[in-house]
């Protein structure tokens, strides 16, 4: 079985971790409602994406 040579010290493991973060989620605006989304989904507050209805509010409402 490997083992380490030496002791790794507490900067070298950080200096390594100093990746390892959680990143914000990624959020736009729809162009129709100005309602905040994910990018690439249909907004459900209007039903649209890339300008065209997808989901009619009716369909949605019920």
């Amino acid at each position: 079985m490997a083992v380490p040579a030496r002791k790794m010290s507490k900067t070298s493991s950080r200096m390594r971790r100093t990746h390892y973060k959680i990143s914000e989620k990624t959020t736009t605006t729809c162009p129709k409602c100005g309602a905040t989304i994910k990018p690439h989904r249909v907004c459900k507050e209007c039903g649209f994406y890339k300008g065209k209805e997808v989901i009619s509010k009716e369909e949605a409402a019920e």
